[in-house]
Order: structure tokens, then C-alpha cells, then sequence
């Protein structure tokens, strides 16, 4: 269950948050004052062209960077604090699986090691505190004995997700979970990760290249902009929950698209919109 915090505390909260990497003339700044603030049980989506600052900031919010300014709490905790407290949860782009286990095996992997180590959270009941129903809600029942190498790229990814969900954080951060697979795998493992959310309700901070996986996925949709990275915008969307890929070809969907899009191509495009043609 989600760490007892103040209700009017965002569950997420980065505040001016500033980082350049390098120095001097090869100095680059890859964030410039973001601030960026997400409720608890919220699924935000992080949306922006590549060299914007989406996976600094999603490895910010997961204490594997600091900010050279401003500050990032998770759960009114520093970063730091909320590592040694397993309250935040990490699905990389690569799936990062032992190769010698099996799928069941790599998901409880990690529980195993924290409850050796006196690390471990109280347990609670439901589906994440099951593996395999967790497995089989992601479509992995048939496979839960294979290893790895066994599986296809789709299975690998689910297989990472349902090892985070598992370990029942408060936030999980996803970078580009789905970047790799086809059109079809990814749009089935949208619908299973949606199914998983619903029950669970996990904070959930997540990195996508896709317009329409973001809003199909989110409660909210972050816009990035480049040079440096900052956050362009904000869209609301405000379409009904459980959501299917039926929504896709709906006007509803489209004009949320078309919120989004407007707000990247103004973010590159400063004259875009004004009226001025531009050379």
C-alpha cells in the first residue's frame, strides 16, 4: 500500500530542477527549471523528441541522478531516502532479466534478495503479493518456466513490468517500456499493463516516444521541449477508464492527440501557430 504522507502532498514532486553534463564549451544542459508534480495513484506520461531530458529527468526522480538544482521528493522523502525505503520502482528500456531463471524465478528474484538482506516491505495481499496471477493478467501464464532466452521481446518487457509490480513500489517510473516491439505486441502489452494499473493503482511516471500511447495510457500527459529541456506543457485527459483501443479512432482521442501535438510543434517551432510564415 501507498506510504502515509500529507493528502495534500504530491506523491512526485521535482521543483526547479536544473542539470548540465560537461563543462565549459562542451558543457550541455539537459534540464533548465523543471518542475513537475504527480498525485498519488496517477498515471503521467512524459512526452517529448529525442535530447530532451526524458530519461534524465525519469533517472532523477529515481535517485540515479542528482540535480545540479532544485530538489525531487518521493513520498515527502529525498530520493535517497525513498531508495532505502523500496518505494520506487525502475522498468528500463532493456528488461535487464537473469538469464538463468525462469520467468517466475526473475520476478521474485528481487524480493528474495531484499528480504535476505532485512530490506524487504511488508507484504501486502492482493495481486501484486501473487506472481502468478500478476504473470497471468500480463499473458505470461503459459510461460511462467521458461527462461529468457526463451521468450520474445514482448514477453521479456512484461516480465520486467510484472518484477516492478511485484515489488509493490508506491512509484513506478517506465522508460520507453514498449519502444521495441512491433505494433501489435505493443498494443497488447498497453491493454495488460492498463489491466494491471487498474486493479493495483500504482504512481506510475512513464517515458514514451508515442503521442498516442501517451494518452491512451495517462491521466496526464507532460510535454517536453529541447535546448534545453524543459516542460513545454500540460494536457489533462479526460477520457473514461478502463480504456480499450477502441478509443483510438474516436474524436475524443484525436483532439487530446491534437492538444499534444500542438503544444511539441509550438516548443520547436516558436512562430508555429502565430500567423507568420516561417523560412
Amino acid at each position: 500500500m501507498p506510504s502515509e504522507q500529507p493528502s495534500d502532498l504530491p506523491f512526485v514532486a521535482v521543483s526547479d530542477a536544473c542539470k548540465t553534463y560537461g563543462s565549459g564549451q562542451r558543457a550541455v544542459q539537459a534540464l533548465a527549471h523543471v518542475d513537475l508534480q504527480v498525485p498519488r495513484g496517477r498515471f503521467v506520461s512524459v512526452i517529448g523528441p529525442s535530447g530532451c531530458g526524458k530519461s534524465t529527468l525519469l533517472r532523477m526522480i529515481a535517485g540515479l541522478e542528482e540535480p545540479d538544482r532544485g530538489t525531487v521528493r518521493i513520498c515527502g522523502r529525498t530520493t535517497a531516502q525513498a531508495r532505502a525505503a523500496k518505494v520506487v520502482g525502475f522498468v528500463p528500456q532493456a528488461p535487464a532479466l537473469l538469464p538463468w531463471l525462469d520467468v517466475l524465478g526473475n520476478v521474485r528474484v528481487l524480493e528474495k534478495v531484499n528480504r535476505r538482506a532485512g530490506r524487504g516491505r511488508e507484504p501486502q495481499r492482493g495481486l501484486a503479493s501473487d506472481p502468478v496471477a500478476l504473470l497471468t493478467r500480463l499473458g505470461l501464464g503459459d510461460v511462467l518456466h521458461r527462461r529468457p532466452g526463451q521468450l520474445s521481446g514482448g514477453m521479456q518487457q512484461r516480465t520486467a513490468i510484472a518484477r516492478a509490480f511485484a515489488l509493490e513500489p508506491d512509484v513506478l517510473l517506465m522508460d520507453e517500456p514498449f519502444s521495441a516491439l512491433d505494433e501489435f505486441t505493443r498494443e497488447s502489452a498497453q491493454l495488460q499493463l492498463l489491466d494491471v494499473w487498474q486493479e493495483l493503482r500504482t504512481t506510475v511516471v512513464f517515458v514514451t516516444h508515442s503521442i498516442a500511447e501517451a494518452v491512451l495510457l495517462s491521466d496526464t500527459v507532460v510535454v517536453m521541449a529541447a535546448a534545453p529541456g524543459r516542460v513545454a506543457g500540460v494536457v489533462e485527459v479526460d477520457l473514461d477508464r478502463p480504456r480499450h483501443h477502441g478509443l483510438l479512432d474516436s474524436t475524443a482521442m484525436h483532439d487530446h492527440e491534437h492538444r499534444v501535438r500542438e503544444i511539441l510543434e509550438t516548443a520547436w517551432n516558436p512562430l508555429a501557430g502565430s500567423g507568420r510564415d516561417v523560412a
